[in-house]
Order: C-alpha cells, then sequence, then structure tokens
C-alpha cells in the first residue's frame, strides 16, 4: 500500500526504525522511557537490602568462619545480582541473558543462597528476597516467574510460622511490608520484562516492514523502467539497423530514421526523468497520512488541517518536504503530547507549519536533504521563507517549523529541474 510504504521509508530515512540511524538497541531503549543510566540507578538502589543481613552479621557474636562465610555470601549475591541485572530490559542483550543457561542456574544458586541463609543465620536475610524476586521477574518466562514470586512471598510467613508456632511474637508489620516488597518488586519485574520484549518485537517489525518497502520500491523502479525502456530500446535497435541498411542506398529515408531514432529516444529520456523524479519526491497527500500513523503509534495525538486545492508537483514536494522534516523532529527530539500540522492557501502564497507541545533539539546538519538545513535550502530555491524555532503556546514549551511558499515559484522550479537534469 502506498501509504504504509512511503510511512516507512521516512521512519528508515529519519533514523527511527532502520538500520543506519538509530541503533536497535538504542531506539528500544529510548521507546521504553527508562534510560540505561535511570534503570542501573533503580536496580541498585535494591542493593540497600543488604544492610540488614550485613548488620545482622556484625551485630551477633559468630566465629571468624561464620562471619566469613556470611560476608562472601552478601559479596557474592551483590556481584551476581548486578550482573543479572545489569542489561536494560528493552535491550537485545537482556533477552539474551534471560536465555542464558548460566544465568538460570546462577538465579538458582542464589534463591538457594537466600532460603538456606534465613534459615541458618536469621530473618534478616530474608530481605535478600527482594533481590531474587526481581530477578526471577526479569529471568523466567511468564508462568514460572509468577510462582517463583508466590514462593518467594510465602516463604517469609512459613518460616515465621516455623520458627514462632504460629504468628505470637512475629513482627506483623515487618513482616507485611517485606511480603509486600517481595511481591511488589517481582510483579514489577515480570510487567518490565514484558514490555521490554514487546518492544523489540515492535523494532523488529518496524526494521522488517522497512526493509520490505525498500525491497517494494525497488521493484517498482525495476518494473517501471522496464516498461518505459523495453519496447523503445526495441525500437530504436531496429530503427537503428534499418538506417545502417539504408546509409547508402536510399539516404533520405536515412535521414528519416535517424530523426524518428532522436525523437523516441528525447521523449523516452523525458519518461525516464519524469519516473525518476516521481520515485524520489514525496506526496503532501501520503505524507499527511503517513504522519497521523505513525505519531498515534508512538502516542502523540495529531491534529492535521489539509487543503483541498491540487499544487503545483514543485510546491507540493516541499510542503512534503517538510511534513517530514516537522514529524521527524517532533518524534525524535521532543516529548511532544500533541502535534498540529496546519495548512493555507491563498491567492498568492501556500503555508504549512508544524507545532508540537514538546520542544525540540535542533541539531543542524550540512548533508543536502536532511534536517532542517536541507528543508531550507528546498525553501529558498522556491523563493520561500522557512522558521523554526521554540515557541511560547499557552505557557508550555513548544517547537514550529513554519515554511511559505509562492506559488509563482512552480514554473520557475520546473525550468530549474530541467535544467539540472
Amino acid at each position: 500500500m502506498q501509504i504504509s510504504r512511503d510511512q516507512w521509508i521516512r521512519t528508515k530515512e529519519s533514523g527511527i526504525a532502520y538500520p543506519g540511524g538509530t541503533q536497535p538497541a538504542e531506539e528500544g531503549i529510548a521507546s521504553s522511557g527508562v534510560t540505561f543510566h535511570l534503570w542501573r540507578l533503580y536496580q541498585h538502589a535494591w542493593l540497600v537490602c543488604l544492610l540488614f543481613p550485613l548488620a545482622s552479621l556484625v551485630r551477633d557474636p559468630l566465629p571468624v568462619w561464620h562471619l566469613a562465610l556470611g560476608l562472601g555470601a552478601l559479596v557474592g549475591f551483590a556481584a551476581s545480582y548486578t550482573w543479572l541485572m545489569w542489561p536494560h530490559p528493552a535491550s537485545q542483550r537482556a533477552r539474551t541473558r534471560a536465555q542464558s543457561r548460566i544465568s538460570f542456574l546462577l538465579f538458582i544458586a542464589l534463591s538457594v543462597l537466600v532460603l538456606a541463609f534465613s534459615v541458618v543465620y536469621g530473618s534478616a536475610w530474608l530481605w535478600l528476597l527482594i533481590g531474587t524476586s526481581a530477578i526471577a521477574g526479569l529471568l523466567l518466562s511468564l508462568r514460572s516467574a509468577f510462582a517463583a514470586v508466590v514462593l518467594f512471598t510465602l516463604f517469609p510467613l512459613l518460616l515465621m510460622l516455623k520458627l514462632h508456632g504460629g504468628l505470637a511474637g512475629v513482627d506483623l508489620w515487618w513482616l507485611i511490608a517485606l511480603m509486600l516488597l517481595v511481591r511488589g518488586l517481582g510483579l514489577d519485574m515480570i510487567g518490565v520484562a514484558r514490555m521490554g520484549s514487546a518492544i523489540r518485537e515492535l523494532h523488529a517489525a518496524r526494521r522488517e516492514l522497512a526493509r520490505l518497502a525498500v525491497i517494494e520500491e525497488r521493484e517498482r523502479l525495476s518494473r517501471d523502467l522496464h516498461d518505459l525502456l523495453g519496447q523503445t530500446l526495441s525500437m530504436i535497435t531496429l530503427k537503428s539497423e534499418l538506417a545502417r541498411h539504408l546509409v547508402t542506398e536510399e539516404p533520405n529515408r536515412c535521414a528519416q530514421e535517424l530523426s524518428e531514432i532522436e525523437r523516441v529516444a528525447r521523449h523516452t529520456l523525458r519518461e525516464v526523468r519524469e519516473a525518476v523524479a516521481g520515485y524520489r519526491q514525496p506526496t503532501l497527500s501520503s505524507e499527511l497520512e503517513g504522519a497521523r500513523l505513525l505519531l498515534e503509534a508512538v502516542g502523540i495525538d495529531p491534529q492535521i488541517d489539509p487543503i483541498q486545492e491540487v499544487l503545483p508537483p514543485a510546491i507540493d514536494a516541499v510542503l512534503a518536504w517538510t511534513v517530514r522534516e516537522g514529524v521527524t523532529n517532533v518524534i525524535r527530539h521532543s516529548r511532544a503530547w500533541h502535534c498540529h500540522i496546519h495548512l493555507t492557501h491563498n491567492n498568492s502564497t501556500v503555508e504549512a507549519e508544524v507545532l508540537n507541545d514538546g520542544g525540540a533539539r535542533v541539531e543542524s546538519t550540512t548533508r543536502p536533504g536532511l534536517g532542517l538545513v536541507g528543508l531550507r535550502e528546498r525553501v529558498s530555491a522556491l523563493g520561500g521563507r522557512m522558521e523554526a524555532g521554540p515557541l511560547d503556546a499557552t505557557s508550555k514549551e513548544g517547537f514550529r517549523v513554519r515554511v511559505e511558499l509562492p506559488l509563482q515559484a512552480s514554473g520557475k522550479a520546473a525550468l530549474l529541474q530541467e535544467e539540472r537534469a
């Protein structure tokens, strides 16, 4: 479908969902809304639970080898927990580590260590169940993770009942808080793991669609060129052979055939130029529809005010580039919730405005045809004006890209296109 194809080609060129722009691991992390540094800070914060068994080891008089064994267990737990929880859940590395046999065996070893030391060394070690519950939520499948979280949640209750012969003498507030933390973090990690898996699958699907769109465009161009050149080149070949035979016998007819070859060749060259120009230039209607679909896909509310008038091809293409670049900036460089694409047609000018409420970080580039610099060059070639910068809209940070083009520029643009060709 044309709209879908243009949409995915646009995402490929903007680096959103195709190799060559943003790397797959980076785009997955960006889509999750949680940066790697924030994830690392979050997973390290739960190591504060190590303070409880550490304080118990220091406070209680224990033989030296008991103390050394306990400290070694805490160091091993901290190192193993950090290694297992280090990859961002939306990254491919997290999926690889979750499927690793070493990770599963390490999780089993940590679980046994925490359960055994809780029985032997005291209830202070039960706080480490928070970490093992989090690891289970990230590493295991949905059913296995849920079963492990339930087991880790009930173990403190069962242990207290075993040690005290009932709830008498048990600090219920401490027990309830611990069980809620074990259950809560475990279920949170199950949700985070599923979210990361969904994000990876989404970006994999986008990259595959972009790859298929490129293949489809190549096949379409191949078919168009074949249809344009196949019969024409056959005609030129036959007429060239005929002219070669007539060059000495019938010079006048030979000249006529050569004129016909020249006419056909010029006509074919013009058709090829038009086909290539149509292949490279976007259309405003497809860009608007593609912008709507793409903005909705990333959770941004689009508001589009199109125009019904038929515009000259050169102006239509520049407005299409404006919509593409404006939407690309909204997705890549802002945290917008709404995006307004407004098109107006006057007697002598046509305007396009892309406004978002999330601001933008403008990164200029010298590569022609890419970024705001390339868009400014396109607009200047048609004698138009372009504005791009922050805008204070209803007391919120915003960013606007605005282009104004004179309608009289279409004829000049067509002439420049012919001269360049």
